[in-house]
């Protein structure tokens, strides 16, 4: 019988994706030094909110992946809530990145994108 998994989303602009990509669509590129943390969320509506409101703004797209991660590998950490509880995510240290993106199951998949007007 297969382990448990957890599905999880997280909005990425059009760099991260990229480098996404780069990996098959199986892992997420290491943190810049800016970036001590990874946030995947636990809900789709959450991760269009970022990617559409926040991602698209600052970068002119934004993008929605959704993935599967081991349950056993997630029990390890708290989901965390970011200013309400329609906010919950993970907060996974940059350090511990190689071993989350180990945990993931199958390949990341972009289920939405979203841009800046008049833009593809």
């Amino acid at each position: 019988m297969a382990e448990p998994t957890i599905t999880l989303w997280r909005p990425v602009g059009l760099a991260e994706l990229a480098l996404i990509r780069e990996s098959g669509m199986r892992a997420f590129p290491p943190r810049l030094p800016e970036q001590p943390i990874f946030y995947p969320v636990t809900t789709e509506d959450y991760a269009i909110k970022i990617a559409r409101d926040w991602n698209v703004r600052a970068s002119g797209s934004g993008y929605v992946t959704r993935f599967e991660v081991l349950k056993s590998y997630l029990d390890g950490y708290r989901i965390e809530t970011a200013g309400g509880r329609a906010h919950q995510e993970y907060w996974i240290p940059a350090e511990d990145l190689d071993n989350f993106n180990a945990a993931i199951v199958g390949e990341i998949a972009v289920t939405r994108e979203y841009h800046l007007e008049g833009e593809e």
